[in-house]
């Protein structure tokens, strides 16, 4: 068993006034919720919320475990078809930059039919331009990430990189919005970079795609095929006025707009009768989608269509969507491989200089497998991607990063045994409109976070994660604490998190500078309505401070019936299937 959960309130006057900072309204604190927190409860161990009827109705779950590839029900490919690199004349340890007999490798592949792997061979290879992956079909390889496995070396930042007018857009709209890094004592005045959430060295993107989308007005129309007249949230099942468009095996994203204002049905179902602030970006641009959800056509009948996973919210006439088209790439992989940039300064939060290792976007069904990133800005950037497995990851050196990998505008996104060993801004990130993606079984060494980033992002899950930490703060009466879920995000995208953003059987190791009797706070001072949280223990007692109040359940001890939510509930289906 883990240390015991303290179970009394913590009230905001014994927190110390740096804890106070972190607030962004004087409330009151809590510890759990009421219903749910016996830990004695539930079926042989099984937690409440999966096993009382009574609780279940109450405290609905989402299924989660229709992130990854394949919507967790395939195993990545193995591709036999090869592209030597060493044929276009890209050779491992000779000295000589590679970009072009990269670019061309990759390039060729795309011409092929059916998977295609460009593979490296042992040693390593130089990177000194983006290397576009602009096909589907196409895996990048190496022979591994460690010793006698394949380095890509990348000598210089992306600042110094010819991105093709990529970013345009972005350092648009970065100087449009003022957004702008300032800081008297440190003489600096400077736009934000461009590369603290976007680009990598190793990019993914649909030919003459839209990888930021930013400025309105560069908006492109949006393609609708169908309307949806009717569905019910976490059902497959929905109906259509007219299937004629439709047909098995279409991957399309579902649209809901927020055409109502700050009252809106859509905020409502997102964020529930919570008393927290909603961003203005909820309502700003009603022409745009506040929620996207990239799904398959799985089977058509008359007018009733089954897609390939649960619907994220409603569809009625009050509550309305519609199917779009979704132009991206499919089975699209990166794997074996290690990514490496040299040593180099830490110039600030929003102020990097753009060594970033793998940005994918636009790709349905796609993985990045047995890699890993030193001395990263970031390790591995996504975005309007969906079904992407990201596994057995690591980003190390002692480069202080902003994401080590990061979860963005993203839908059903598995991150699966990714070790943090750098110090890193956002360790855990789900950012801006990400939905159902799972962390899961990961470890993070280096001051770690649980940083969920703002704007629409919910039913997302941080599942079975041993975080290791050592706290830097006190409360008035003598308490450790520590800012675990210390989050980023604009306040026009507030509050944190949607519905039903869950914790599950995380596990706090304190490494340092804490009695084994003492008690330590866990802070999450701005998050967002309807949490849950089951199962955080550690090897200290924990106390917890969330706002607004979460459901809890098992807190002081681990879940070992159920160690990880994502495995149980695939389990649970596919069962049923």
């Amino acid at each position: 068993m883990g240390r015991g959960m303290q179970v009394k309130q913590i009230h905001l006057a014994a927190l110390s006034a740096t804890a106070l900072a972190l607030m962004t309204s004087p409330v009151s604190a809590s510890h759990h919720s009421g219903s749910g927190g016996d830990s004695s409860s539930g079926n042989h161990g099984v937690p409440a919320i999966l096993s009382d009827p009574a609780t279940i109705t109450a405290h609905p779950m989402p299924d989660f475990s229709y992130a990854g590839y394949e919507f967790g029900n395939a195993a990545l490919p193995v591709v036999t078809k090869v592209i030597d690199v060493a044929d276009y004349g890209a050779i491992a340890d000779d000295d000589r930059d590679d970009s072009v007999a990269l670019r061309a490798a990759v390039a060729a592949a795309g011409e092929h039919e059916g998977l295609v792997r460009v593979q490296l061979g042992k040693g390593r290879y130089q990177l000194t331009e983006i290397l576009w992956i602009e096909h589907s079909n196409v895996v990048l390889a190496g022979m591994g990430m460690g010793e006698g496995g394949t380095q890509i070396y990348m000598p210089r930042p992306l600042n110094q990189v010819d991105d093709g007018g990529a970013l345009d857009e972005l350092r648009e709209y970065l100087s449009s919005e003022n957004k702008y890094a300032r800081s008297e004592p440190l003489n600096l005045d400077v736009l934000f970079s461009e590369y603290s959430w976007t680009a990598g060295f190793i990019w993914t993107q649909v030919p003459n795609g839209r990888p930021v989308a930013y400025l309105e007005e560069k908006d492109r129309p949006i393609e609708k095929v169908a309307d949806i007249a009717s569905g019910e949230q976490f059902e497959r099942t929905l109906t259509v006025p007219n299937a004629s468009a439709l047909k098995v095996g279409d991957v399309l994203k579902i649209f809901w707009h927020n055409r109502a204002g700050p009252e809106g049905p859509l905020v409502k179902s997102l964020y529930g009768d919570t008393e927290e602030a909603i961003g203005s970006r909820h309502w700003e641009y009603p022409d745009r989608p506040l929620v996207q959800q990239a799904t398959r056509i799985e089977a058509i009948s008359g007018n009733m269509v089954t897609i390939a996973d649960p619907l994220l919210h409603s569809i009625s006439d009050e509550l309305p969507a519609y199917f779009a088209q979704w132009e991206h790439l499919t089975n699209v992989g990166i794997e074996d491989l290690a990514l490496v940039f040299p040593e180099n300064p830490y110039f600030g939060h929003h102020n990097e200089s753009g060594f970033n290792g793998i940005y994918m976007t636009g790709v349905h069904n796609g993985w990045i497998d047995n890699v890993r990133v030193t001395n990263g800005d970031t390790g591995i950037l996504t975005d309007d991607a969906a079904n992407l497995t990201i596994r057995n990851i690591i980003t190390d050196g002692e480069h202080k990063a902003h994401y080590s990998v990061h979860i963005g505008s993203v839908h059903n996104v598995l991150v699966e045994g990714l070790t943090v060993f750098n110090p890193t801004v956002h360790t855990f990130s789900i950012n801006t409109r990400s939905t159902k993606s799972v962390y899961t079984n990961s470890v993070a060494w280096n001051a770690p976070t649980l940083d969920q980033h703002a704007g629409s992002n919910h039913q997302n899950l941080y599942d079975n994660l041993t975080v290791h930490i050592t706290p830097d703060r006190m409360t008035d009466d003598g308490k450790h604490l520590y800012d675990l879920y210390r989050a980023g995000g604009a306040p026009y995208w507030l509050p944190g998190h949607g519905k039903y953003n869950t914790t599950w059987n995380l596990n706090v190791v304190v490494d340092s500078g804490v009695a084994p009797e003492d008690p330590v706070v866990i802070y999450a001072g701005s998050e967002g309505p309807d949490a849950r949280i089951v199962g955080m223990h550690g090897n200290r007692p924990l106390e917890l401070f969330h706002k607004p109040t979460p459901y809890t359940e098992m807190m002081g001890e681990p879940v070992r019936a159920v160690p990880s939510l994502y495995y149980w509930q695939l389990l649970q289906r596919q069962g049923k299937e």
